[in-house]
Formats: C-alpha cells, sequence, structure tokens
C-alpha cells in the first residue's frame, strides 16, 4: 500500500489525492473495529499500533489470491512471487500454443485462460492454476497479470506503478452537464496513455456541444461514434486543449520540474551526499522540506547515507513524482493529438 496520506502531498492532483485519503480512512476505521478483540486476544503492544496494521493489511492484500468462496481470498505458495505485467493483446500465446493450452485445460476440467484478463484462478481440479502468455527463454522474468488495473491502483494496492500502462486512464474534470448529456458511465470518459480522449468522452462530447433541440436527433450518429461535423468537431478539439491546459496550470509544478525531480530522488537513493545532491540539483528545498515533514533534521545532519526510514520515504515520494509526472505527460500528449486535428479537419473538409 502506498497511498497513504503522507504521499497526498507529493502527488499534486486532487483526484488521486482524494483516493490515498479515502484509502488510509477506510484502513483506519478496520483498525479501529479490530483493536478490542486484538487486545481481548492479548495481541503485543506493538502488534496493536496503527503502523502494524497497516502493514498486514498491505501484506495481505497485496498476497492473497482470489477464491470464489472466502473473500478474504487465499494465500499460495509460489503463485504469489510473480510480478506484474497488464494484460494485452500482445502478450497472448501464437495460435499453435493457444491450441495445446486449451487441449489440456479442458482434459483437465479448467477453465480457458485465455477468455479472462488473469493469468491465474481456482480451477474445477481443486488447485489454483497460473498461466504463461508466451514462451519464455531461460532467465527471463516470468510476469503475469493480476487484472486490468490503472497506475493508481497498482500504487493503491500493490505499491508500484508501469512506465506504460496500456489500462492507465488519464480523467479530468467534467461538468456535471457533460456527464450527465448520455448513458456513458463517468469513468469511461477519460484520456489514454497516448492523449487520445476514450470513446465515451468523445461521444459526450459531441452531444454536448450539440444545441439542445438537436440532440435527439443525431444521438443515433453520436452513439455510433459518428463524427457529427467538422464545426462540432473542432470545437470539441479546442474545448480538450484549452481544458488540458487550465489543468496544467493549475497544477502547482511541471512536466520538466517532476523529470528533474525524479533523477535526483534516484541519485539520493545511491548517494552518501544527499544534502550535497540536492543543492547541485536546485531541489535544497524541496529536500528541506521532506526532512521537516519526517522530522528527520537531525538524522540528516552528516554526510551519511540516508536512514532506512527515511530511504523508503523516498521511494514513495519518487514513485508519487512518477505517476503526477505521467499524468501530466498525457494531458501534453492530448493537447498535441487535439492540435493535430484541429489542423488536419480544414484540410479534410477543403479537400472534398
Amino acid at each position: 500500500m502506498i497511498l497513504k496520506s503522507k504521499l497526498s502531498k507529493y502527488i499534486s492532483v486532487d483526484d488521486a489525492i482524494w483516493v490515498a485519503q479515502k484509502a488510509k480512512s477506510a484502513i483506519k476505521s478496520d483498525w479501529e473495529d479490530a483493536t478490542p478483540l486484538m487486545k481481548e486476544l492479548e495481541f503485543k503492544p506493538k502488534l496493536l499500533m496503527f503502523k502494524s496494521w497497516l502493514w498486514a493489511f498491505a501484506t495481505v492484500s497485496s498476497r492473497t489470491l482470489h477464491i470464489a468462496w472466502d473473500e478474504a481470498g487465499c494465500l499460495c505458495p509460489v503463485g504469489d512471487l510473480f510480478n506484474y505485467a497488464a494484460p494485452d493483446d500482445d502478450t497472448l500465446l501464437e495460435d499453435e500454443d493457444t491450441a495445446e493450452l486449451t487441449n489440456y485445460q479442458q482434459k483437465n476440467g479448467m477453465t480457458n485462460s485465455s477468455e479472462r484478463l488473469t493469468d491465474g484462478g481456482y480451477e474445477d481440479c481443486n488447485a489454483y492454476c497460473l498461466y504463461a502468455r508466451k514462451n519464455y527463454k531461460k532467465g527471463e522474468q516470468v510476469l503475469l497479470a493480476y487484472g486490468t488495473y490503472t497506475n493508481l491502483e497498482l500504487l493503491e494496492h500493490y505499491g508500484f506503478l508501469l512506465g506504460e500502462n496500456p489500462n492507465e486512464k488519464t480523467f479530468i474534470e467534467l461538468d456535471l452537464d457533460i456527464c450527465s448529456v448520455g448513458t456513458w458511465p463517468k469513468d469511461s470518459m477519460y484520456i489514454h496513455p497516448n492523449g487520445h480522449p476514450s470513446f465515451a468522452l468523445l461521444c459526450a462530447l459531441r452531444l454536448w456541444s450539440t444545441p439542445t433541440n438537436r440532440r435527439k436527433a443525431v444521438s443515433h450518429q453520436v452513439y455510433s461514434g459518428s463524427m457529427l461535423s467538422t464545426e462540432n468537431e473542432m470545437g470539441i478539439m479546442k474545448w480538450l486543449i484549452n481544458k488540458c491546459e487550465g489543468t496544467l496550470q493549475q497544477l502547482p509544478t511541471t512536466v520538466e520540474f517532476d523529470d528533474s525531480l525524479l533523477v535526483l530522488l534516484r541519485t539520493i537513493q545511491n548517494s552518501s551526499n544527499c544534502r550535497a545532491d540536492a543543492k547541485r540539483s536546485g531541489f535544497e528545498q524541496e529536500f528541506a522540506v521532506f526532512l521537516r515533514f519526517h522530522r528527520a533534521e537531525q538524522d540528516c545532519s552528516g554526510n551519511s547515507l540516508l536512514p532506512f526510514r527515511l530511504m523508503r520515504s523516498v521511494e514513495r515520494w519518487e514513485l508519487a513524482v512518477q505517476w503526477r509526472c505521467n499524468y501530466k505527460k498525457t494531458l501534453k500528449k492530448c493537447i498535441s493529438y487535439c492540435e493535430g486535428l484541429v489542423h488536419e479537419l480544414p484540410l479534410q473538409l477543403n479537400q472534398q
């Protein structure tokens, strides 16, 4: 579990801060409910602390595997050792390998692994089965898909994120009338990692930008994914450009700042003089704020390596900055994509 309240100051994006605070609030509520029972069972004082509960919760929730008959899940030797790879069509086995695996599964009463987005599951053969969707060479790391997680969800549940996540979703603030103009769920209106608006977001904006008295007449076109007109499409692209630019301007740091800070944070984790590195990189003030926040000015007064507890905090700081930097980069990609269409659409109209 990475999204604790201490991280919210580093994430900067309101939705992500809300997720972090909500996650910690829910865990704290569970801890308070369980404390009387733990005392009754005579747990040692150290194990009654919220910090211990947080560690135990994160360990169990990130290690257990899903089973149908118990919401707590189960522990599976070896099965919890695999690192994560996002489910993607490119990771599917070759046709010949898929056929061979399918035949084996059918003979043994197993579920066809190509039909799901996870690479493991409890089968009718009374075993938890894990599948590799590609041919691995000796020495390669075997990666399995746990499900279609966004980077924010990976941070919340597993404490890491992917540099390139095909399931990533970047959300921007939308007015209520945009969200309610059609039947698309709000969580389906987002920006893809390549900067393209999702199908639902694009359709909702096309309908929203249409005069109210004409929406019913064009709704069939919108729901089929068709562009209504060049003027309508250009208006949507310009709206998205302004929205993304406004969102970026409201954030306290820029992509360039975050990229430079990431270099420093990675350097610090292998440095013997963190203060000098921070000063040299121009982040002395940020590093000083970090130390004060963790009440660690005295711990780092010399030139030695950071204490272990602070090193773990630096790792979390790096993850938070990496997430917010990716968020901003996606918004910039969306701006570039929309600007390209604004330039191309009139040319296409003239050619017709």
